[in-house]
């Protein structure tokens, strides 16, 4: 058997494999995984009893269980972090805070989101994803009401720090929950559906939070995002368990996907061994940059744009930032018929809605307020995270399962680094520079840079796949 790069590999003529994972090479790996395999280092896996053969109804019925309990937390999430962006005004106010402190409080989620994303997402691929992520869940809901009763600014800001915590690994690792319990055909529908409940979160976060201020305060914003998180983390709790999805894993394939035998693991280098999965990170994270700013400002440009109160201009917002995970759902639906029998269609879908976003949302953002702007804008919007379904499913073609939540937490790196902490803290810094509605002017042209890293992920696909195949083919 050839060795010859190979990402993962068990030896036949050795002793028989136990339930201890090879040891991990990480001399290529980001910091942060190399942090991650510190924490886990000493930790030996025990065998997996099998579970008992699920009814046809159960496999009929679980995987949407899973689906939507999930989708639920995942609401949860951005509602707690989001729902800030309908109190700006408010505490813009009462604590004479700029619009880049306002900035910061929600990049600070974002920022230890990506720090965090990926020594958290392997720790849940060690430890047990579904474990990991009720305590997820338990600590950002707790951190939530923090928020409600913080004092001033500093206070504030600690809690939200705690609240990125609980979430940083909770889009890979619930993202992963959910595409081992279902066909790999549907990769990119689903990541598309799942990521989108960030803008549905957003959406309900804004709306209700906004709503919330106005009648009863700021701080019952925060309350009830804590409560509805809580509730939903014990029924997670309730209904669902490692040893279940484990009895519920789909095992089939999808193109590109690499082949182990049972008890192999892939190595943590191969989470960056070739172009084109380093490009996906890449495009995915520099195109969020424009979702990121969008979800924190759109709500105040509205407001000051158009004169709307904070409770107007938070429902208007979130409308659009509806119509932005609707097109979420929709690119990636779109994604998975074209690419179902060409998979490099996926690199050309994700160029066209990156084109697309950048080009309504510039002139948008360039026209007078009024009913034109309005219309290119939301055009826009619908595409400028269209890239998050495709985005997905790369990742996962051009990984290894075993990893995987490992490798979401490696795009979650990068899409909070590059885009979901830099796009609100940036936008600030250029509205007190330029004023809102300039700084809004020049944040599509982060889809700029977007568009390159996926044209050079498009051209090296069909190598990347190769490289990623190499292991099963010598095996």
């Amino acid at each position: 058997m050839s060795t010859a790069n190979s990402a993962f590999e068990v030896d036949p003529t050795g002793p028989p494999v136990t339930g201890r994972a090879p040891d991990i090479d990480i001399e290529q790996a980001h910091w942060s995984v190399v942090m991650a395999s510190l924490v886990t280092e000493s930790r030996v896996d025990t065998p997996v009893v099998p579970a008992s053969t699920p009814t046809p109804t159960a496999r009929k019925f679980f995987p949407w269980v899973v689906f939507l309990l999930t989708f639920g937390l995942l609401l949860s999430d951005y509602m707690s972090r989001q729902v800030l962006s309908s109190v700006f005004p408010f505490l813009k106010v009462e604590w004479a805070l700029s619009d880049t402190q306002l900035g910061a409080l929600t990049s600070a989620v974002a920022l230890t989101v990506g720090l965090l994303a990926v020594p958290l997402s392997l720790l849940g691929d060690r430890w047990g994803r579904s474990k990991s992520i009720v305590l997820m869940g338990t600590i950002w809901s707790l951190a939530t009401v923090g928020s409600a009763i913080s004092a001033g600014y500093g206070e504030l800001m600690l809690s939200r720090l705690f609240i990125g915590v609980g979430e940083a690994a909770y889009g890979s690792v619930g993202l992963a929950v959910v595409l081992a319990v279902f066909p790999a055909y549907r990769r990119a529908t689903l990541s598309g559906a799942f990521i989108a409940g960030g803008s549905f979160g957003s959406v309900l976060g804004v709306a209700l939070g906004g709503a919330l201020a106005v009648q009863f305060g700021w701080r019952w914003s925060f309350a009830a995002m804590a409560i509805l998180g809580l509730v939903l983390v014990l029924l997670y709790r309730l209904f669902i368990t490692d040893k279940k999805l484990d009895a519920h894993r789909v095992d089939d394939v999808a193109e590109g996907e690499p082949v182990v035998v049972p008890g192999g693991r892939a190595k943590l280098r191969t989470l960056f061994s070739t172009p084109s999965v380093i490009a996906a990170y890449v495009g995915s994270g520099l195109q969020l940059f424009i979702a990121g700013s969008l979800f924190a400002w759109l709500p105040s440009y509205l407001g000051r744009a158009y004169g709307l109160a904070p409770d107007k201009a938070a429902g208007l917002a979130a409308i659009a930032i509806l119509f932005m995970g609707v097109g979420m759902i929709v690119c990636g639906a779109v994604t998975d018929r074209l690419s179902r029998t060409l998979a490099i269609r996926k690199w050309t879908t994700a160029i066209v809605y990156t084109t697309a976003s950048l080009v309504f949302l510039f002139i948008g953002f360039s026209l007078a307020p009024g009913g034109a702007q309005l219309l290119l804008l939301a055009i826009g919007i619908f595409f400028a995270a269209g890239t998050s379904g495709p985005a997905g499913a790369m990742v996962s073609n051009l990984t290894h399962e075993s990893i995987r939540a490992t490798a979401f937490g490696t795009l979650t790196l990068a899409n909070n680094l590059l885009g979901l902490a830099a796009g609100p803290l940036v936008t600030g810094i250029l509205a007190d520079r330029f004023g809102l509605e300039g700084a809004m002017k020049i944040v599509p042209i982060a889809a700029v840079g977007a568009l390159i890293a996926l044209l050079i992920g498009r051209k090296y696909y069909a190598t990347s796949l190769a490289k990623v195949n190499a292991p099963a083919a010598t095996r």
